[in-house]
């Protein structure tokens, strides 16, 4: 898979439109399959943009696209230590439940759950 389309999926996220926000956080989510890809899509700015989607979300279908894609991108150790460095303990602690969605509420638990099987500090 070629860098190109990563980088268009990552520039889907920059759209003000969240149907076209869901489609890059989507493919993203897709594209997670191994440590090396997730951490190009870090690299691209992926995960940042997807902390920044996941701020500005105001309703459950895009929170829970961009949850899902950042609990793929969680796989990888490395990807996890980059997403801590961006702050986004506070970003999903900060994202409202779910009473209609409860994949929301699930991938919001599994990434807290990563970020203290691997140390980082949740409390804050």
């Amino acid at each position: 898979m070629g860098d190109n389309l990563l980088q268009q999926s990552v520039s889907l996220l920059q759209v003000k439109d969240p149907l076209f926000k869901r489609m890059g956080a989507s493919r993203l989510a897709r594209f997670s399959i191994d440590d090396e890809r997730r951490m190009k899509i870090v690299e691209i700015g992926g995960a940042q943009e997807l902390l920044n989607m996941l701020g500005a979300a105001k309703d459950d279908r895009t929170r829970k696209e961009a949850l899902k894609a950042l609990h793929a991108i969680s796989h990888s150790d490395e990807a996890v230590g980059a997403l801590h460095k961006a702050g986004a303990i506070l970003v999903i602690k900060s994202t409202p439940d779910s009473a209609e969605d409860m994949k929301v509420n699930e991938y919001k638990s599994n990434l807290m759950k990563r970020f203290r099987d691997l140390s980082y500090d949740v409390s804050s």
